[in-house]
């Protein structure tokens, strides 16, 4: 069988967790094809893998967001578009019901060569002027235009690709990606599985509330849009798999079926851990994190907390483990904090080997303001180590469980509050016993209910029952 995996974001250009499953699914079902549909950022990042693709990769699509800043379309055309394709235009910027199937008949028909053409049309400004008139009478239409024009042109330029034949595609985020997989099953005809790690419109909410480069009037719009994106996927998939309860609750509030959702939770193999080498008993207290350094894992939060900690616990460490290249901007920040807090023995390692690092800590952080079901909580409790984690995603069902009997295996702080998040740490820091405690709590617990193979036997199991599924007729344009 031949899988389309489509990603956005992620594999293979970054490391972490998402693409850590990716590679996994890939690796252990050698008996399928795969095909990555890679939806990157920025063009640079072009054959730059962080990751030797499996021998069963068979073919990788590469698509860049980017690429929009390089088309200059042709000005005051118009398209003669129908009443239908009008409003499937209309619904996607003013947050109708979207007919994404007419949506994507028209992005790709051959009435114009590129999707700046169609944004540069008299269609384009007719719609965009009626939504000016109805919904934002006191925007500058000026500013208005070019918003619009920079929020849609990628989903439009993406759309204008052309999607690699597959028995099953599997989106593993809704926004672009889901848009895609919902493209692939109009045009060929073959299931869509959605994989939501975390809620991506969600947390695109929460970025964009924080953004500098969005104006106040503007980011309900963005905000908006991709919950719109989301619903595309919704809509489409066949399938739909979350991480944990809490997640599937939430796909129900935005609109999702809930007989099309089922709850695979992610594994990890204890075995990998097994042998690691542990920290050696010299008095000093190391606490790590597995992190991206990147704003949406707060790693600000964190150091804060570590100054507090410091203040108490002078024999303490902190080690961040993982890529600080993604957001170069954000890393240097993040070392400014650093000698603004006059805070001594952190140590950022960028990308390394985790399991060289995991089995010497004492304590494991995690700060994010947004998560999914963390694989880096999963590996640190499969050492055995104590975490003080921020309150998302999954994290307090991993870390108290659920009515499974076994204890505590480390402490929830709020989010973006370095104090509580502080305290916690100290309680870990002064007490060896509670550390031991907890982590023994940690292993059992990731042993008896996240274990890596049951996750890939749950996959084969929802990629076979796809696989005889009826195709629905092909798209004319296919």
């Amino acid at each position: 069988m031949r899988i389309c995996m489509i990603a956005e974001g992620s594999y293979p250009y970054i490391t972490g967790g998402v693409s850590s499953w990716i590679h996994s699914v890939i690796n252990q079902m050698p008996e399928h094809e795969f095909i990555i549909y890679a939806i990157g950022a920025q063009s640079k990042q072009k054959g730059i893998y962080k990751y030797k693709l499996p021998a069963n990769v068979v073919e990788i699509k590469e698509v860049f967001l980017d690429t929009y800043l390089d088309e200059e379309g042709s000005w005051g055309k118009r398209f003669r578009l129908t009443k239908e394709q009008t409003e499937s235009i209309r619904s996607l910027l003013g947050s109708g019901e979207v007919d994404w199937g007419q949506l994507f008949d028209v992005l790709r028909t051959k009435k114009f060569e590129i999707a700046a053409d169609f944004l540069s049309s008299k269609d384009y400004f007719d719609i965009l002027e009626e939504l000016c008139r109805n919904q934002y009478s006191l925007v500058p239409f000026t500013e208005m235009f070019w918003t619009v024009r920079s929020m849609i042109l990628p989903l439009f330029l993406t759309i204008r690709h052309d999607v690699p034949k597959a028995d099953i595609y599997h989106s593993v985020s809704t926004g672009y990606a889901g848009v895609i997989g919902a493209l692939a099953k109009h045009l060929h005809g073959a299931p869509l599985v959605l994989t939501e790690h975390g809620i991506y419109s969600r947390e695109r909410e929460e970025e964009i509330i924080k953004a500098d480069w969005v104006k106040g009037y503007f980011k309900d719009l963005w905000i908006e849009y991709f919950y719109t994106l989301s619903g595309c996927a919704y809509q489409s998939a066949d399938k739909i798999v979350t991480l944990f309860n809490r997640n599937k609750e939430i796909q129900i509030e935005l609109g999702c079926e809930e007989s099309k959702i089922s709850i695979i939770p992610n594994g990890v193999n204890i075995d990998n851990f097994a042998n690691i080498t542990q920290a050696p008993d010299d008095g000093i207290i190391r606490i790590g994190a597995v992190v991206r350094v990147v704003p949406i894992k707060d790693i600000k939060t964190m150091l804060q907390s570590f100054a507090l900690v410091k203040q108490e616990i002078p024999n303490a460490e902190l080690t961040i483990m993982g890529p600080t290249e993604e957001d170069e901007s954000y890393y240097q920040e993040c070392l400014q904090l650093v000698d603004a807090l006059g805070v001594q023995d952190v140590l950022f390692t960028g990308e390394v080997q985790v399991k060289d690092y995991l089995g010497q800590m004492d304590i494991l952080l995690l700060t994010s303001i947004s998560e999914g079901q963390p694989l880096a909580v999963l590996e640190g409790m499969a050492c055995g180590k104590p975490f003080v984690t921020t309150n998302v995603g999954s994290c307090k069902e991993l870390l108290n469980g659920v009515n499974d009997g076994i204890g505590q295996a480390g402490f929830i702080s709020p989010v973006m509050n370095y104090e509580p998040m502080a305290l916690n740490i100290i309680k870990l820091c002064k007490s060896k016993a509670l550390r031991e405690e907890m982590g023994r709590n940690a292993l059992e617990r990731v042993s008896i209910h996240y274990k890596h193979h049951e996750v890939i036997s749950s996959y084969k199991q929802l990629y076979a029952s796809l696989e005889e599924v009826n195709r629905w007729p092909e798209s004319a344009l296919s």
